[in-house]
This record gives C-alpha cells, structure tokens and sequence, in this order.
C-alpha cells in the first residue's frame, strides 16, 4: 500500500494523465501516416491570365483575416502556454473554418478535456476517429478523456466503464501500431487508475523499452515508482528523463519534487531554480519552488510563488493549496487556513494528510465538529494513521 510521505508530497497519479507531458504529443512521433503521399500530376503549360482590372476596396478592414492553419498554429501556441480558454476559441475557429482538420480537430478536443468539458471532448474526439480512423493521436487523446472525467468525478457510479472504455480504446489503438510507445503509456496511466500497479509498471517500462530517451514516458514510470514506494527507482528514472530532455520543465520539477521528498534539498533548489529559469510563467514549476520556500522557512516567497500557481491553474494541483493552507495555519490565518485546505481535500479526495490538516484548522478554529469530520475521514482512508487517530479521540 502506498504511505503517506512525511511533506505532504504525495504521487501525481491523477494528474499524470492531464500534465504537459502529453501522450498525445508523444504519438505524433510514433504514428504512421494516415495517408500515403501522392505525387502531383505535371501540369500542362498555360496562358497567362489577362491582368486584373478589379478596383481595391475603399473600405478599409477592421480586423486582420486568419487562415484555418493560423487558427491551429494560434491554439497550440495558448494549449502550451496553459490558456485553455484562449486555446478552445482557436481550435473552436479552426474546426469551423475546415470540420475535416484533423488537427483541428484533435485540438480542440485535447482542449475540452482541460476544461472539463468531457462529454464535448468525447464526441469531438468520436467525430475525428470516424474520419481518420488511423490517427493514433486521436485514440489517445479520447482515452485520456475518459480518465479525466473518471479522475474529476466523485460519483464513480456514473463513469464506472469509463476505464474499461479508455483500455479498449487503447487496444484498438495497439491494433494499428502495436509499437507505439504513446499507446503503452497512456495503459499504464489507465491500469494504475485501477489500482493494478503491477501491470501498470510493467505497461510503463514497455513504453520506456520503445522510446528509452523520451521524457514523457520516463516520467510516468518514475511516477508508478514514486506511487509504490520505490523512492531510489523513482528519483533515478526521472533524472534519466531531464538527462533525455534538458528543456523538458515539467520532468525537471518532477525531478526537484523527488529531491525534496528524499530530504535532497540543495539539489532540489537547483534543479527548480533551473526549471524556472526555463518556464517562469509554469504552474506546476511555481508551486514546485513555491513548496521549496515553504520547507525552508521562507513564508513570504512561498505565499508568492503559490499565489502564482494557483491563479494560473486553481484546480490541477491540490498539493498547491495545501501546502498555501499550511502556511496560513503557521501564521494563524486561520479563515485562509480552512479554506485552502478544503480546497485541497476536495480535489484529492483520497488523501488521508490534506483531511487531518484540515481538520488542525477546524480545531484551531474551535471548530470541533468539521475537525471531528476531517480526522474521521483521515482515519477512514488510512485507518494507520496514529496521529489523525489520537486528535479524532481528542475533539470527540
């Protein structure tokens, strides 16, 4: 069973399948083309035409005209950026102006799923397998839909084949290009969403047997080490992925993650430091150097950096909000204390050490009965966790 940590660090499990390191972007490099080139047929010589004799316009244009490629260009320029709001007017431009680009298309759909939007992205994603039914991309990105709406939901009874549904995806993805190492890694997000680590681990290291220098895949089963426990594996497989790719932000915060979690501090700083360097306006990396701070005592940059964080992605990364609800708990804000940790709770419903804090900041506040809430719940998911049992008998 996987233990809590000590620094509240717990494994990117949910938000693997939804980081920057995308799947989708890693199958662009594996799949086969959709279709074989044509040469072009030579064209027989032609009269120049008359010169044209109409008059220009004497209104002037009011705004600049974009080409349906402009519209794609300008949505993966916002998807990679993290505007996703931006991004979904592009693709959403681009597929009216051609409904048959397929990159268009599968942005779009990518887009959806970021917003939550998960019943759109299905069908846009369902609408760009039917006409290209050999876009790998496309599989993937469909799978990766149904997780995310698997993950964000707590009525598990309503997306129960969600699952089941993404692996039969997969499969038929294998079908096509059964050495697509996109394809084995996206399995091994969905087995360990399961909780079938084994098979997941073993689906990861045949996406990292396929493309042994891409840092999408090394991270993930750095990842799967981390969520099992196996911290020296998972320290040594994400180095091996900055190593693969030095500009690659989100393995290289990984990284400093893993450095902080086995008390590697300097190192960790430098390794954040360099991530920041390379994306100062990253979510994920700003909280990274955010809860650095924080463990070295500095409150005021900690507040700042996941202050940042948190106002460019306030719903993917719980452990933002926890650690924000941890430092107001320090300085006995006690009302930003709750909130924040809520927060935190509320989007890692399965974390036994964002409940027991947040119900220190129920106690604090003189709030017995949400904290006796908080502790009981802490205490439900990790019925071994002896200091959120001692404070439920306290506040009982």
């Amino acid at each position: 069973m996987k233990r809590a940590f000590p620094l509240g660090l717990h494994g990117l499990r949910a938000g693997v399948v939804l980081l920057g390191l995308s799947s989708s972007a890693l199958a662009q490099s594996t799949s086969t083309p959709t279709t074989p080139p044509t040469t072009p047929a030579p064209s027989a010589p032609s009269t120049p035409a008359a010169p044209r004799t109409t008059q220009p316009s004497t209104t002037p244009s009011t705004r600049p005209v974009f080409s349906c490629g402009s519209y794609i260009v300008l949505g993966n320029s916002y998807y990679s950026d993290q505007k996703y709001d931006s991004a979904y007017v592009a693709f959403k431009a681009a597929s009216e102006c051609n409904a048959r680009s397929s990159d268009a298309l599968l942005g779009l759909g990518r887009t959806q799923t970021r917003l939550r939007l998960y019943s759109a992205a299905i069908e846009t994603l369902r609408k760009l397998m039917q006409q290209d039914a050999r876009n790998i991309s496309a599989y993937i990105a469909l799978a990766q839909a149904y997780t995310a709406q698997y993950v964000s939901t707590t009525d598990r009874d309503s997306v129960k084949d969600n699952l089941d549904q993404a692996l039969k995806i997969l499969t038929d993805a294998q079908t096509i290009l059964p050495s697509s190492a996109a394809v084995w890694n996206e399995r091994s997000n969905v087995f360990a969403l399961r909780g079938d680590y084994t098979r997941a681990i073993d689906a990861a290291k045949q996406a990292v047997a396929l493309a042994p220098n891409n840092a999408t895949v090394l991270y993930n089963l750095g990842d799967l080490y981390y969520a099992t426990n196996q911290l020296p594996l998972a320290v040594s497989t994400l180095q091996k992925a900055v190593i693969a790719e030095p500009q690659n932000v989100m393995a290289r915060a990984y990284y400093g993650k893993l450095l902080m979690v086995t008390n590697q501090m300097e190192a960790a700083r430098l390794e954040l430091a360099q991530a920041l360097r390379l994306a100062p306006q990253n979510a994920y990396v700003l909280g990274q150097n955010g809860i650095l701070a924080y463990l070295n005592k500095d409150a005021a940059s900690a507040k700042t950096q996941l202050d940042a964080a948190l106002n460019l992605a306030p719903t993917r990364y719980p452990e933002f909000y926890y650690y924000r609800g941890r430092l107001a708990l320090d300085g006995s804000q006690l009302k930003d204390a709750r909130t924040d940790l809520t927060k935190a709770a509320a989007l890692a419903l399965t974390n036994p050490e964002y409940f027991f804090w947040l119900g220190r900041a129920n106690e604090a506040s003189g709030d017995k009965v949400a904290a006796r809430e908080a502790y009981g719940e802490a205490v439900r998911l990790n019925p071994g966790y002896q200091e959120a049992q001692a404070a439920l008998t306290r506040v009982r």
